[in-house]
This record gives C-alpha cells, sequence and structure tokens, in this order.
C-alpha cells in the first residue's frame, strides 16, 4: 500500500475495501477536513469518482446512482453543515431500501464545542434513519489501526447492502492534522500484508453471508470453498443459549475431527454425550503456545470467549489461520476485527457444508488433547482456604440435571470459564455478556430462575453482590442459591497494568474498592438464609441445600 502519512494510510485501507466489497461508484464534494479520504477514494483503481459541488445535489445524485445499479454508492463530504445537506437524500433511501455509504468527515473531539469554523455535532445525524452509525476513531496506522478500518469498511458495505435490509449508513469520521498528502512516513507503523494490503486474493477483508430471507444455495458455496483444503480446523465455541444448538456443535465436532475449545456458556462442556475432543483448559495452554497447536482455519461458534489469550492467539494467527464466523444471532461478533468470513444461519443450515468440505488431520485433536492431559492440576492454596480452581471443582460436581447456572461478569465468568472441568449433567449456562457489566446479575439470576422453575446458582464477586443487593427482594419462593466469591474488592483489577505503576495504597482505594457490606447481615434484611464456605467440605455441604440461600465464599487468590 502507498502512504504518505497516517491519515492517508487509514484512508486507503477503508477505499481499498469499499472498493474490494464491490462499490464502483464515489460521489465527492469539495472540501478541507475531507481531503485523506477524497485523495484516496480518487486514487483507487475500479472506483468512479463523481463531483458535486453541492451536498444536497450530491446526495441525490448517489441516491439515483444506487437505485439503478443496486449497489452501495459512497457519499463523501467535509465537516459542519455539509454533512446536514445529505439528510434529504437518506431520508428518502431509508424509505426506499436503496443502499448508500455516507462519509462524513469531522472535527477531532478537542475541537468541537470551542468555537471551531465548520463544527456541528455530527453524532448520529441522521437519527433512525440509517441502518448503521459509527463513529470511526483516528486511530494509528499500525496493524491494528489499518485492519480497524478494513473491517468498518466491509461492515458498513454488508450493512448497506442488505444484512438484512438495505439502505443508507453513515460513517463519522474526524481527521487531525495533516489534512494535505505530505510526506510523514514515521507515522505508518503497519508491517503484515494483512493490513497493508488486504486479502491475499483480492476479497473485502471480512464477507458476510446470509440475508433477511437465509442463506442462498451460493452462500453456502462460498462456505464451503472457505473449508476446502483445511487440514488442520479448530472450533472455538463462545456464548450460546439455544438448547439445539449443542447437538448440532457436537456434530460437527465429530464429523470434523477437530479440537473444540468450548467454554461454559456455549453449554458444550456439561451434558450427554461428550462432546468430542473437548479443549477446556486453552487458557492455560495458550499462556505458553505451542506451533504445533496452530490451526490452518478457525471455525468459531457464536461469540468469542471471554479468555484474553485466546482472543489474541486468534488475532495474532489472522494472517495464517482465517478466521469463520457462523453467527446464528445475526450480530457482529468480531472484537479482534480479524474474521474473513461471517455468516448469518442456522447450525442446522451451516453444518452439513462444513462436514462435506473439511477434512481434518488425525494427528491434529490428538495433539491438543495430549497438551490438556500435561498440564498439572491446579494448587489449593497453601493455608487450606478455597481458591478457585477448587472452589469451581467443588460447583461442578455439586451440578445436576435440570441445573441453570448465572455467573455474573468479571473474575466469576473468567475463573469459570478456566476452572469448571466438563461433566455429564444436563445444565444450563447464562450470563450477561452483551454488555458485560456487574449490575443486575442477582436479578437476571432470579428472573431465569422464576421463568424456568430450576434449581439456580447464581455466581458473583463480592462488589457485584453489593451492586445488586436489592434483588434479594426477588428471592423469596425460589430454588436459588447465590454464591458470593468474596475476594475483598475488585480482583480483577490486580490483572491490569495500572498496579504495577499505582500507589499500592491509591490503587486499593481507586481500583479495587474493597466493600465494607455485612454480607450474611444483607442477605437478612431480606429473609434470605446465609451460610459462609470457606472449605470444600463447607462449600458441598452448602449446595446441597435449597434455596432462597446466599454463600458466601471467602476466595483465596
Amino acid at each position: 500500500m502507498e502512504a504518505t502519512n497516517r491519515n492517508l494510510a487509514l484512508a486507503r485501507a477503508l477505499a481499498s475495501e469499499l472498493a474490494r466489497c464491490g462499490t464502483t461508484d464515489v460521489v465527492i464534494s469539495p472540501g478541507s477536513r475531507s481531503t485523506p479520504l477524497a485523495v484516496a477514494l480518487d486514487d483507487e483503481e475500479g472506483l468512479t469518482t463523481h463531483i458535486a459541488v453541492d451536498e444536497r445535489s450530491g446526495g441525490f445524485f448517489a441516491l439515483g446512482a444506487a437505485q439503478e445499479s443496486g449497489r452501495p454508492v459512497a457519499l463523501l463530504c467535509t465537516s459542519g453543515t455539509a454533512a446536514a445537506n445529505y439528510l434529504p437524500a437518506v431520508a428518502e433511501a431509508d424509505a426506499s431500501n436503496v443502499p448508500l455509504i455516507v462519509l462524513t468527515a469531522d472535527r477531532p473531539p478537542e475541537l468541537r464545542d470551542t468555537g471551531a469554523g465548520q463544527t456541528i455535532d455530527q453524532i448520529k445525524l441522521f437519527g433512525e434513519r440509517v441502518r448503521w452509525f459509527s463513529e470511526v476513531g483516528n486511530v494509528p496506522a499500525d496493524d491494528g489501526g489499518l485492519a480497524y478500518f478494513r473491517s468498518v469498511a466491509s461492515r458498513a458495505w454488508a450493512v448497506a447492502a442488505g444484512q438484512p435490509r438495505p439502505g443508507p449508513v453513515h460513517l463519522n469520521i474526524f481527521f487531525r492534522e495533516p489534512l494535505a498528502p505530505v510526506d510523514e512516513p514515521d507515522s505508518v507503523t503497519a508491517r503484515t500484508p494483512l493490513s497493508t494490503d488486504g486479502r491475499s486474493r483480492g476479497e473485502p477483508f471480512t464477507t458476510y453471508l446470509g440475508s433477511g430471507t437465509g442463506l442462498t444455495p451460493d452462500d453456502l458455496q462460498s462456505l464451503g470453498a472457505a473449508v476446502t483444503g483445511s487440514k488442520r480446523a479448530l472450533v472455538v465455541a463462545g456464548r450460546c443459549r439455544a438448547p439445539a444448538d449443542r447437538e448440532a456443535v457436537a456434530r460437527l465436532a465429530g464429523g470434523l475431527k477437530t479440537p473444540m475449545l468450548a467454554e461454559p456458556t456455549s453449554q458444550l462442556r456439561f451434558g450427554t454425550p461428550a462432546v468430542p475432543n473437548l479443549i477446556w483448559r486453552y487458557d492455560e495452554i495458550l499462556a505458553e503456545p505451542d506451533r504445533d497447536l496452530e490451526p490452518d482455519l478457525i471455525i468459531r461458534i457464536g461469540e468469542m470467549p471471554t479468555s484474553k489469550r485466546l482472543r489474541r492467539w486468534v488475532t495474532e494467527l489472522a494472517s495464517s489461520a482465517p478466521e469463520l464466523v457462523i453467527d446464528p444471532q445475526w450480530g457482529f461478533h468480531d472484537p479482534g476485527r480479524r474474521a474473513s468470513l461471517i455468516v448469518r444461519g442456522t447450525l442446522d443450515q451451516v453444518i452439513p457444508t462444513l462436514l462435506e468440505s473439511a477434512e481434518n488431520d488425525s494427528g491434529y485433536p490428538a495433539a491438543w488433547s495430549e497438551r490438556q492431559e500435561s498440564l498439572a492440576q491446579p494448587e489449593d492454596p497453601a493455608n487450606g482456604g478455597l481458591g478457585p480452581a477448587a472452589a469451581f471443582a467443588t460447583i461442578g460436581s455439586s451440578l445436576v440435571d435440570g441445573d441453570l447456572v448465572y455467573t455474573a461478569s468479571s473474575m466469576a465468568i473468567r475463573d469459570q470459564e478456566s476452572f469448571l472441568a466438563p461433566g455429564p449433567a444436563a445444565v444450563r449456562f447464562l450470563a450477561n455478556r452483551g454488555a458485560n457489566g456487574i449490575d443486575g446479575l442477582l436479578a437476571s439470576g432470579f428472573g431465569a430462575a422464576a421463568v424456568s422453575g430450576r434449581k439456580t446458582l447464581i455466581l458473583t464477586g463480592d462488589l457485584g453482590f453489593q451492586h445488586d443487593v436489592g434483588s434479594l427482594a426477588h428471592a423469596a419462593d425460589l430454588d436459588a442459591r447465590v454464591v458470593v466469591f468474596d475476594s475483598g474488592g475488585g480482583a480483577i483489577f490486580d490483572r491490569l497494568p495500572q498496579k504495577a505503576v499505582m500507589d499500592p495504597t491509591q490503587f486499593q482505594r481507586l481500583m479495587t474498592t474493597p466493600g465494607e457490606l455485612d454480607i450474611g447481615a444483607a442477605a437478612s434484611m431480606f429473609g434470605v438464609d446465609h451460610v459462609k464456605a470457606g472449605s470444600k467440605d463447607e462449600l458441598t455441604s452448602a449446595l446441597g441445600r435449597s434455596g432462597p440461600l446466599v454463600v458466601e465464599v471467602p476466595l483465596v487468590r
């Protein structure tokens, strides 16, 4: 990729992806703040540039072109009222389902509300008239930054084209100086070909398959082509709520003879029959990644698991192991922004094609299993207390058919992912992993218990319990046990780099914020029984009781 400075490198990544996705026409209205994108779009081979002096006219010119061609047409203008002049065309595109990609340049945040010229509030300027809005950040022109711009362009094109309904999308992109194409080569640090040049065969950075009517035969043919030739496919299973999906994914793992990295909320760690080649200690394995375990294809089912090591590893392998995402929920779950293919369809639609197309090396799952079996068992704390490994081993052995486990974000979900071994019981695992907040967890668990009638285990930390203690009012008459892992505050913050550089007293006060709440007294306020479990035997005894019950577990890390 030719790049003279950071702004141009980012703009050229976006322009390149729009062309790769299928854009052929761009309507540009002159302006200063939009210079990097104007130059990049005009230079991009395969894009025809049309100049419109005023934005209102340019918007309708693009609307007519898109209506005739059926392809998304891109619009570009500078900051300020220029962008507002697109509104009539955007409104018509919304009502008529015409695909437009509206690119508005903007002033950086530090110039907004300061009296700087050509500056208005452009955030969600077109309201609900667009299918998707994104404030595109002015990030460094490193590998991650160029991948980000490529990913945003791919998604914008897919949504405008009809994911699920055609229409306008709006990308608001702010630029700092220099706006002119001056030479600042040191500002561009991207090195990997995937980021600098895009996919090797000229396809979009991320391709989306599926529409509002489901997967077409052409979609399935494209899916088959993406996995054909793979000998070391790896399946990663994240959160999935549909009970029927467990059987479908287990069938996929068995048919492909592939390692299956599955977190508990995938519903795959528990139940019978056991999922073939199930790998559950992947977080430990990836603490020291082994090149012999690297795949040539990653097939992810649902959301990305919580493990930061797994997320980093998948991102680092993007050039050698494309990531194929099966997303039955029609989300955009690609936090690493490296997915090569996102498929919107049910597992029943997708799995036959995958089984027909992929052929795995039988030694590959064995290598993962051997690595897992070689890991030492986690040791209990030296002082005899309960550590997270012992706590979750005890919890796992207590689960029986029909149980429901609702787990809080922060350390509880991470400890569950790392330490909850598979078991035969048919257990349903839920978590609030959309926004990843710790608040409202007790209420969520009680709500699930109420509508399901299941014996429910709610797992949370002490801060999460304090955030939602008032929801104990819902506990009456429910067979729900709330396990509170008391780590003396926000234990997850111990993992952050802030701990190494902040004053210990200040870190304790500002970050871990140990609570002063008496857990037993709080439970008694709502007429809920409370027990304290500081050993495996005490925790086993408490978990055997019926609810409502609060089980306080002093956790030793």
